[in-house]
This record gives structure tokens, sequence and C-alpha cells, in this order.
């Protein structure tokens, strides 16, 4: 199979070539189109007002490897790759492996994730992989992982315009527990900037957030109207959320799409705003 790879942590991180080359040893062609620079926390985010350059690059890959660095954001260097680059459409975009965890809310901001969103608008079958650490450095149990969805994903398809987020521990292979089918959990973070001057005396701030809280909270309810609430009890009982699960080292599998409206919500807006 043809698979497009590239990510948000730039062409020279060690996630990146472990997932490509253990891609490439398991027989797929693989294309690398990447961020030639850490890209991180960027989202959906487009280049629109300057050019973008790409350079081919070979160490560091499998020699049947192709690869170039993008001077764009992640998901430009999807959009470049497929429409550009490529002579013709892969049949998985994947984007990773990252450093460190895309759960929760992570995904709203998550450059790794916007990558493979960009294939999922495009129609291609789309993973997001993620070590949930920034230190720990053994990626071959993600890119075991990557390997194995690409292969039973590919006999057995998702009939559905959706990616799937795949957030591996970090732990030894021997401790992973297994696969879990997970719904988004929260992440909030203690956003602290740091104010500095510069050597010319301009004050300029650093963003440092660390992760505050990582709750396990339902969505929340409607109150009035016809609708009870955005998630029943049943699915919340039956999937755990992605950081519980990651927490108890589990690998976790969650369905994400592009489309962000709230469903349950449109009658109570038309019942509760709406003029008659």
């Amino acid at each position: 199979m043809k698979i497009l790879v590239s990510n948000d942590d730039g062409i020279f991180s060690t996630g990146l070539r472990a997932l490509a080359n253990a891609l490439a040893q398991a027989g797929h062609e693989v294309i690398v189109v990447c961020p030639d620079r850490e890209r991180s926390a960027t989202g959906h985010g487009l280049t629109m007002h300057k050019p973008i350059r790409v350079e081919e690059v070979t160490a560091g890959f499998e020699a049947s490897v192709r690869a170039w660095a993008c001077s764009g954001l992640p998901a430009d260097c999807v959009k470049l790759a497929l429409d550009a680059i490529l002579d013709g459409p892969p049949d998985w975009v994947i984007s990773g492996i990252n450093h460190g965890a895309n759960l929760g809310t992570d995904v709203l901001y998550s450059g790794t994730v916007s990558a493979a969103m960009e294939g999922v608008l495009e129609g291609i079958s789309s993973l997001a992989v993620s070590l949930a650490s920034f230190s720990y450095q053994d990626f071959q149990p993600a890119a075991k992982v990557a390997c194995s969805l690409v292969e039973q994903l590919s006999q057995r398809p998702i009939e559905l315009p959706v990616l799937l987020n795949v957030n591996v521990p970090p732990v030894a292979a021997a401790d992973i527990q297994g696969i879990r089918v997970a719904r988004l959990g929260v992440r909030r973070y203690f956003d602290l900037f740091e104010k500095r001057v510069d050597p010319r005396g301009r004050t300029y701030y650093w963003l440092a957030g660390e992760v505050l809280e990582e709750s396990d909270a339902k969505p929340t309810s409607f109150s009035t109207g016809t609708v009870k609430s955005l998630l029943p009890q049943a699915l919340c009982e039956q999937f755990p959320t992605d950081t519980q699960a990651i927490r108890d080292n589990w690998i976790t599998l969650t369905p994400l799409q592009y489309d962000l409206t709230v469903y349950a919500g449109l009658s109570y807006l038309k019942e509760a705003l709406i003029p008659r």
C-alpha cells in the first residue's frame, strides 16, 4: 500500500523515522512530507501569505522511503503532498509518531491530529499516532501498533469520514495492557506566560503550559427542552475516557470527525432561542 506519513515534530524527529521505517520494512510504499522544524500545537493552520518550500531528505530513512522537508505547517504538508508531490492518492495518511500525548482536548490544538484530519477531508483513511510522553524514547511499540492497524483496517475499513486517534502508553511492550476504544477526556492546563526582556529591551512572553487536571467528566447536559444529554449514559459507562485508559497502560483508539456540529443541541436551540 502507498502510505503518506507526516507529523508536527519535524523531519528530524525520532518518532517519525521509527514510524516511516517500520512501515517500509513491512513492505509498504512510504512517502514522507513533514515540517522542516517542530510545528507542535499549530492546529489546522495553513500558510497563506508566503510561499511553501520543500527539500528532499534521504538521511535516516530506509532506502525505499522518499522524504521531503516542508517549510509549512502540518496541514500544509499533507495538502502539498496530495496536490503537488504524489502522483496519485495514497491508501493511508498517518501522522506521528508524536512526542507526547494527544489526549482529550489536546486534539483541538494538535498539529499531529490536524495532519491526519487533512487526509480525512480528502476521503483517505487516516491515523494520528502519539507516544504519551515527552521523555520516553522507545517508539517501537507505537510503530508496531500503527503497522498492525493499517493491516487490520485495510481488511475491514471504517466506512465513515473519521480518523483514528491512537495514543500509546510510555511503558515497555510487556507492560501494555492491550487496546481500548475510548472517548475523549478533558485535559486542563495551567498556562503560565513567563515575561522576559530581549537584548534590545523589548518585552516578550513565553508560554509554558503544564497539565493541571485530567478529567473523566461526562459531557455537559442541556437542562431544558427536549434534549437531555450530549452523550447517553450507557456510552459513558461502556467506553472509558482516553485520559483514564492511558493512565492504566492501555493503548487508546478514539474516532474523530471534522464535523463539530453538536446535533443534540439543534432542537434545543430551535426551541429555546428561535422566535416562533
